[in-house]
């Protein structure tokens, strides 16, 4: 156990990108066996920040110590050598191999055949054994990981950082696919780790886990240190002012939009995939917003991305304006007008080394070609600039590659992607996932507004705040089954999570 104040001290760290500035001398002093939380707006330079202590950027200036010395991290190998271990908020996993696999992998223990060393699976099995069973972790350790949910892949990687026996664990966005229990579950792990002197680096958007598990809490705005405050000093109103640097008023934006008649009807849908969503029907009108809510494992995904063309069913009717439709491709989605946001932003969602007018014009291109068989690349960049001004995309030209973008910037450029197909039925699976306070209300002032031109919206989310403020109804699904829908004025967190387990039995 460190004997300094500080086991880490980040000191004026600099870092610079074409046309950014990401750090500008950020200082960082973090305490042994503490939860120290870093928050701030997408952009703000939190994760750059941590990158370049994992090795993965070089900061243009500043120094990093540990335990009172200075270090020089080049890679992040040099990282886990000084103690320090990282949850990455975009997973990448290894999907065709098995979670022990994934656990160890870098790192397998061998063992020898004459001179042929071989993979030890019995003795990693079993490390990975006790090492579940330290934190509680119910994962079978054979099961290959492109099987599981994405809550059990992110348990995971919590699960890898740990095992390092790091003296500092940076988790960013750990909760960002986690249900409750497992909040609870990290949680147990993470005050186990503070026990033992263990550091956290906690990065979340989640107000209420912020102020419930963090002992100090540092801000960041704009690649700058706003300052560092007790946690118990702070409140979720405070934090979010000197987050965004101004009073954030309300949470949600007003609401103009007049449901009007029936768009989409869809009756007694069943899917063809085992164990998934079965005898679902339910409306959805011209200009409504339709939540949908549930627990992991409700089969809210599978739902939208059947109707999108990217599942197979068993049985059932669509029905959009009157007429029944048969949709066995995003092509035919497509063609019936409808438009689908995937959950997995990065692994589904973005071309990440394309630029940002690649990957707005991409579902449109059909629309571009000329009669040469050549795309008209002045309406493609005519039709980006416009979807960069309309959305507020903050970049710094339309050739930026859009891994640069941060994550609510991605989302939006997404959005302009999708409205490009002019589409009349528009579902988001959690649209504002890993996204912070200010980012996630502009995207609520775009689903606002495109629901008042007209639009129809399906929203699935896992946030109760957000269902309740942006739903005009909502649909709750169980275990596969449609529990109840409830109307906006009459939605409660406890009626909601009634419907959510309604069927879990």
């Amino acid at each position: 156990m460190t004997t300094h104040e500080f086991v880490l001290e980040m000191k004026q760290i600099s870092k610079e990108f074409p046309g950014v500035k990401a750090l500008d001398e950020v200082t960082l002093q973090v305490r042994p066996g503490t939860v120290h939380a870093l928050m701030g707006e997408n952009g703000a330079g939190k994760s750059t920040l941590m990158k370049c202590l994992f090795g993965i950027y070089k900061p243009d200036a500043g120094e990093i110590v540990v335990d009172g010395e200075k270090v020089q991290i080049h890679n992040s190998k040099d990282a886990l050598t000084h103690g320090i271990s990282m949850i990455h908020q975009e997973l990448h996993p290894v999907p065709y191999r098995n979670v022990m696999e994934n656990l160890w992998l870098g790192r397998f223990p061998t063992k020898r055949v004459g001179f042929i060393p071989f993979v030890d699976h019995k003795r990693m099995e079993q490390a990975t054994w006790e090492l579940f069973k330290e934190i509680e972790m119910d994962i079978d350790p054979r099961a290959i990981v492109g099987h599981l949910s994405v809550s059990k892949v992110q348990m995971i990687e919590i699960a890898k950082a740990v095992s390092f026996q790091s003296k500092i664990i940076v988790m960013d966005e750990p909760t960002s696919s986690l249900t409750r229990t497992e909040v609870e579950q990290l949680f147990r792990i993470i005050r186990k780790l503070k026990s033992r002197g263990v550091a956290i680096i906690y990065i979340s958007h989640k107000m209420e886990e912020i102020l419930q598990i963090s002992d100090d809490v540092t801000i960041m705005r704009d690649g700058k240190k706003i300052g560092t405050w007790p946690a118990s000093e702070l409140t979720t109103d405070m934090i979010i002012s000197r987050m965004v640097g101004r009073d954030l008023t309300q949470r949600f934006p007003d609401r103009a939009n007049q449901p009007g008649e029936v768009l989409l009807r869809v009756e007694n849908l069943t899917s063809a995939v085992p164990h998934s969503f079965e005898d679902v029907s339910f409306e959805l009108r011209k200009g409504e917003i339709l939540g949908i809510g549930g627990l992991v494992g409700a089969q809210r995904t599978e739902l939208v991305e059947a109707l999108f063309g990217l599942g197979k069913i068993k049985s059932g009717r669509i029905h959009i304006h009157g007429k029944e439709v048969h949709i066995a491709s995003p092509v035919d989605a497509k063609r019936n007008k409808m438009a689908l946001l995937t959950e997995d932003r990065r692994g589904t969602g973005i071309f990440p080394i394309l630029s940002i007018l690649e990957n707005t014009t991409i579902a449109n291109q059909a629309s571009y070609e000329t009669p040469t068989f050549l795309l008209d690349d002045k309406k493609r960049l005519q039709d980006t600039l416009d979807g960069i001004t309309k959305l507020k995309v903050k970049t710094p030209s339309h050739k930026t590659a859009i891994q640069n973008l941060s994550g609510g910037n991605q989302q939006k450029v997404l959005l302009a992607r999708w409205l490009l197909t002019q589409p009349e039925i528009l579902m988001l699976d959690e649209p504002t996932r890993g996204i912070d306070v200010g980012a996630k209300y502009e995207i609520y002032t775009i689903i606002a507004d495109l629901a008042k031109q007209g639009k129809s919206i399906i929203m699935i989310s896992s946030e109760m705040p957000e269902l309740m403020g942006m739903s005009d109804r909502i649909m709750v699904m169980s275990n596969g089954k449609l529990s109840g829908i409830l109307d906006r004025d009459e939605a409660t967190e406890e009626k909601i999570m009634s419907l959510a387990t309604k069927h879990m039995g």
